[in-house]
């Protein structure tokens, strides 16, 4: 059995060490790192799942950014334990996650991904929405929150100066 909890400060270097796992080597050098220096994660939407042992199973986190004169999460990274992908824990967390996103107040999600991954959980091409490069602007993908939420929303995508997080 996998729960899954609100990510806690403690869990940070055990999720950190999963996202090496997971991801290629220099993961941290992707455009969209440089949206996350020096912002916390939004800690109501970053979630981790463990199984009854207590171990790490997966983890996902959410960041605030500027798209244009709106605001957006930027989804990412999610990440199942190699030996747990297939069992359904990357796509928990992700429905779970956005589940909680919509009733806190966010309009949009935005993530840079595979399409006929994301599709499933609503999340289409955007066009007009420029993340630093060098990013694959078909790998741009948004997810209205609340009908409409991406309609004329287009421009740069910036590291979040708001006040503080939702």
């Amino acid at each position: 059995m996998i729960t899954i909890a609100p990510e806690r400060p403690e869990d940070r270097w055990e999720v950190e060490a999963l996202y090496d796992l997971c991801f290629a080597p220099g993961r941290t050098a992707l455009s969209s790192y440089r949206l996350r220096d020096d912002v916390a994660p939004v800690r109501a939407l970053s979630q981790v799942a463990r199984d009854d042992d207590g171990i790490l199973a997966g983890a996902i986190r959410f960041w605030p950014v500027h798209v244009g004169q709106a605001d957006a999460l930027l989804l990412g990274p999610v990440a199942a334990h190699p030996t747990r992908q297939g069992e359904g824990i990357g796509s928990s967390l992700i429905r779970d996650s956005l589940w909680k996103a919509e009733h806190s107040h966010w309009d949009r999600v935005l993530l840079v991904g595979d399409a006929p991954y994301y599709q499933r959980f609503g999340f289409a091409r955007l066009s007009g929405v420029e993340m630093p490069p060098p990013t694959n602007p078909e790998r741009i993908l948004g997810l209205s929150l609340c009908p409409g939420a991406w309609a004329g929303v287009q421009g740069k995508v910036r590291r979040w100066t708001g006040a503080a997080q939702r």
